[in-house]
């Protein structure tokens, strides 16, 4: 017999037995969840009954001020939706509760927790959830397969604090959780947490879909991709840009801001990382054992950690993982953006820039030089060659060498609408910056363009050589229709 077939005999009977043991333990738990419904214990009779406060991302319910235990319920509702998944882009999520990642749950140590699990009639499959704060048969699975239009009942007592995902685990469990099936449930402790000034809820997941990054249209759910562990999008939210621009967290200066994190995976594990920032504090796997001044914290699949830090400075802070192609290509690049006065005495800004002159083991400078001056193009020849050098240093990186860009990161330049519809545009993108969707050559962009150090003279020089490159319609550029264009201011 081949070694395949054996290996999906295998995987049947493993199937076979997961789900006989659910099913079973479903008949056997559903008669003891009907007797605790219908006849009640000494002790949730006794307990006030609070109904949960569930939030979707990246909002979490205020946190928990009670000095005691309650009997919560919480109902949390599956619906199969089709969402945003990048610009562009749509995929038939399953959900919890209507977003990705699913609600947040806050609960407190020593809680009693009466959970209804309900699948919306208009639902394909059958689902259930397995929380990681569960002490019992599949964290709850084996309790809640609930089929369209149906809902279950059971109950737990959150005997352990901490950070904890929940997922679906309804067989093939790695597809229900690889389609959106995961969330956060955070059990305080019963003295409750720090104060802190802002809390967020922050989840990453990768994704697999047939066509690849930034293919229009609604995507299908790839299996050998997700097999393979290559996903075709690696995102916070559930989106590409979920935590971009307009949907930016936001603090201000001296604020401590605390982040719950989650990965849903199926696949992959995060390197968790808030460029320009420290985490003072990490809880680390969601437990209750801190880690103090933490630069870059993992988070595996199905885990999660709480990272704390204080804002000190004003600026834009991008959130990453760290395996940092899957940020900048993949789309795992959130933004905290944070308002305040300035601390000069903790980040200056730039001070200086100045050409660098090795020499020995300092930078010396002759007592009567004046500063150098950039070459000024006599003619278009000269400004091509010019602006290919500008080019190089500046553009090259991102745009690539033959002005092609990164699908789905950075715009061509190669034959590009956007640039050769408005020159002067183009002139103020390099000029200013830009921040926000552009459509280029039919595919939508929503990537960062920062601002230039340029002069007016090395702008003219690399707008020309862009212009009669790559299949643009070509042209010369001077300075003084730079000028005029950064003085209208636009781009």
């Amino acid at each position: 017999m081949k070694r395949s077939s054996i290996t999906r005999k295998l995987q049947l009977l493993a199937i076979a037995i997961y789900c006989a043991g659910i099913l079973g333990a479903c008949s056997t738990q559903t008669t003891e969840a009907e007797k605790a419904l219908t006849a009640g214990t000494s002790s949730s009779k006794e307990l006030p009954v609070i109904e949960a406060e569930l939030t979707a991302p990246p909002l979490v319910p205020a946190p928990i001020t009670r000095k005691h235990p309650a009997k919560v319920v919480v109902r949390l509702e599956v619906t199969e939706v089709v969402q945003k998944l990048a610009d562009g882009v749509d995929y038939t999520f399953w959900t919890f509760g209507g977003s990705v990642p699913g609600k947040f749950i806050r609960i407190r140590q020593n809680d009693e927790v009466e959970f209804h699990l309900m699948n919306h009639p208009d639902s394909k499959n059958p689902h259930n959830i397995d929380l990681h704060a569960v002490t019992g048969p599949g964290g709850g699975a084996a309790s809640t397969f609930t089929a369209p239009g149906h809902e279950t009942v059971f109950s737990f007592k959150a005997l352990n604090p901490g950070l904890y995902v929940y997922h679906c685990a309804t067989a093939p469990v790695g597809m229900h959780i690889a389609n959106g099936m995961y969330g956060l449930i955070l059990v305080e402790p019963e003295e409750g947490l720090p104060k802190v000034d802002k809390e967020y809820y922050v989840m990453q997941g990768d994704f697999y879909t047939k066509g690849g990054f930034g293919d229009a249209g609604l995507q299908p759910f790839d299996m050998g991709k997700a097999l393979d562990e290559n996903p075709t999008y690696v995102v916070f939210n559930g989106s590409v840009g979920a935590l971009n621009g307009d949907n930016a967290l936001t603090a201000k200066t001296g604020e401590t801001v605390r982040l719950f994190v989650g990965n849903g995976g199926p696949n992959l594990v995060s390197s968790f990382h808030v460029i320009g920032e420290i985490f003072d504090k990490v809880y680390s796997e969601g437990g209750s054992k801190t880690n103090l001044n933490v630069q870059t914290t993992l988070v595996p699949a199905g885990g999660s950690a709480i990272t704390e830090f204080k804002a000190d400075v004003p600026g834009t802070y991008i959130l990453v993982d760290h395996s940092i192609f899957r940020a900048f290509n993949k789309g795992a690049l959130g933004m905290l953006k944070v308002e305040g006065p300035e601390y000069k005495d903790i980040y200056s800004g730039q001070i200086m820039d100045k050409v660098y002159l090795p020499e020995g083991a300092t930078i010396q400078e002759m007592p009567l030089a004046k500063a150098p001056t950039a070459p000024v193009a006599a003619n278009k020849d000269q400004r091509l060659a010019l602006g290919k050098a500008v080019f190089v240093q500046n553009c090259q990186a991102c745009h690539q060498a033959e002005g092609q860009g990164i699908k789905g990161a950075f715009p061509p330049l190669a034959k590009s609408d956007y640039l050769n519809a408005d020159v002067d545009r183009s002139i103020g993108v390099i000029a200013h910056g830009l921040e926000g969707q552009i459509k280029v050559n039919g595919e939508l962009y929503n990537s960062t363009m920062p601002k230039l150090k340029l002069t007016d003279e090395e702008i003219a020089n690399v707008m020309t050589f862009i212009l009669n490159n790559w299949g643009n319609k070509g042209g010369e550029v001077t300075t003084q229709q730079v000028a005029k264009a950064k003085a209208s201011n636009k781009h």
